[in-house]
């Protein structure tokens, strides 16, 4: 029988971690069911001990979840283990804690500032506590790529003596090449006598663009879970792709006949596309699996492969990995059943107060286009389901441009602890500038503008824009905005205003 390789999605963890990417709770619940619904083996929640949300995040994580194991990560320090162990215990015996300590030298002389024999006695000694308190442990040895193999087989030996039942040997600044991170794995195998007690993982980082290729070297010398992310989310340049790994492996059945996988790839593009929605990170086009274009062909020779045999030019089906047709076509006459039915088949929960904002939001759309596809009403819940949007509302707005004209806005906007709304105008290089400058006004909130994405969910003359933007208010601090219209310019004020909001609130 082939060997399973267990998938470690740390979306949740080292996916947020990415500057910028940070979720609410209700996000991280949502994706979690996701993730579920794809098939992952274990999905680490959080860092129970970085704030009272994360902890909140995964212990509702593993109280709702039914199939994965649940891990919650912790520096090897007492309180970390103790947060961590009360965080997943809903899981019961599906729950993990996932403790860590750095091993390499530049680690232990410059951050830790501790000999090796010390190094080794906290490892010991956390591993022990948080056996204690959770029958499954991993440990990771940070840095373990830059670590001399020696130590690290001490320190594998050691840690997993002490109860650990997964070793990690995370390649955490993305240094290691694919031979030389093979052959580390292999050292281990050859050198650490009590290696078969414990699962070794891997959990590699993208700086040379080289974490999917490490992951699955690794595997071929014997680990047997790899740590991955949706869209390849991560510190700095990302962690190992799971939608790339997943599918290196079913497509290559021929070089890698000897393992088995548990993940539904049909779950893959409405997982990557949650992620996306929840963190406002836009995937790149041309993204590997999951990108816009990655089953999309131009060129003259490779459509006339295609139309003559797909296989010329594609070694997976858009169809395997949940691209192709929309299966749903809703319009303004739908009833809120149809609806809540197709949010229910995405895998969303609503409270009723959202279902209403829901339907309402639905019914204006229905007004604008004649289908509403099935990522229209991801958007529509997306912005359900946001915040609510208080303390300013948008009532009205308008705009003029053209070539030669001033572009001029008007705008008003309701505030919540005033009776009447407030109107004013402004005049920028665009529409656009001219509304956020309407906004600014009106508010006397002052922000910069960071970043700013927007484009079509669907196809069509009538399609749904959405926006997603970066502000950067007075103290230096990032916030997201994000807003969905038929139109442009609405969709960049309604994620404008959204951002707005989020500051002054705070």
């Amino acid at each position: 029988m082939p060997d399973k390789i267990t998938i470690f999605d740390t979306t949740l963890r080292d996916g947020e971690q990415t500057p910028g990417a940070s979720m609410t709770i209700r996000e991280k619940i949502d994706v979690a069911r996701q993730l579920e619904r794809l098939g992952v083996d274990v999905i680490e929640a959080g860092f129970p001990v970085i704030s009272d949300g994360d902890f909140q995040a995964v212990h509702s994580i593993a109280g709702e979840l039914q199939k994965p194991i649940i891990a919650g990560l912790a520096r090897c320090v007492e309180k970390d283990i103790e947060a961590a162990g009360r965080a997943v215990a809903p899981a019961g015996a599906r729950g993990r804690i996932h403790v860590f300590l750095a091993t390499s030298k530049i680690h232990r002389e410059h951050k830790l500032r501790k000999a090796s024999d010390e190094i080794l006695r906290i490892a010991v000694e956390n591993v022990k506590r948080a056996k204690a308190l959770c029958e499954d442990v991993e440990f990771s040895p940070e840095d373990a790529s830059r670590t001399e193999p020696e130590f690290l087989a001490e320190v594998t030996q050691a840690v997993i003596e002490a109860g650990a039942t997964t070793v990690n040997i995370p390649d955490t600044v993305g240094y290691a090449v694919p031979e030389e991170y093979a052959q580390l794995i292999a050292h281990l195998y050859k050198n650490v006598p009590n290696i078969g007690d414990a699962v070794i993982s891997v959990h590699c980082h993208n700086d040379l663009g080289l974490a999917v290729a490490n992951s699955l070297a690794a595997v071929k010398q014997g680990a047997r879970q790899i740590e991955c992310t949706i869209n390849g989310l991560g510190e700095r340049a990302g962690n190992a792709s799971l939608e790339e790994i997943v599918m290196a492996v079913k497509t290559r059945g021929d070089f890698f006949q000897d393992f088995e996988l548990g993940i539904n790839t049909s779950e893959i593009i409405p997982t990557s596309r949650l992620v996306s929605q929840a963190t406002g990170y836009l995937v790149q086009r041309n993204k590997a699996v999951v990108g816009e274009n990655a089953f999309a062909h131009s060129s003259g020779i490779h459509q006339d492969g295609m139309i003559k045999n797909a296989n010329t030019y594609e070694i997976m089906t858009p169809e395997s990995v949940g691209w192709g047709a929309t299966d749903l076509s809703l319009t303004k006459h739908s009833g809120r059943n149809a609806l809540m039915t197709k949010v229910t088949e995405l895998g969303y929960e609503l409270n009723d107060e959202e279902s209403a904002r829901l339907f309402e939001l639905f019914k204006e759309l229905g007004d604008r286009k004649k289908s509403i596809l099935t990522e229209d009403v991801r958007e529509l819940v997306d912005e359900a389901t946001q915040e609510p949007e208080h303390p300013w509302k948008l009532i009205n707005f308008a705009t003029n441009s053209g070539s030669e004209a001033d572009q001029v806005a008007m705008l008003e906007l309701q505030h919540a602890d005033e009776e009447e709304p407030q109107k004013t105008s402004a005049i920028g290089d665009g529409p656009v500038e001219a509304v956020f400058r309407c906004v600014a006004k009106l508010t006397k909130i002052k922000a910069t503008l960071n970043n700013f994405d927007i484009r079509a969910v669907t196809g069509g003359k009538d399609a749904v824009g959405k926006c997603f933007l970066e502000l950067k208010d007075k103290d230096g601090k990032i916030v997201k905005g994000r807003g969905v219209s038929t139109d442009i310019v609405e969709a960049s004020l309604r994620a404008y205003l959204n951002a707005i909001n989020r500051i002054a609130r705070k």
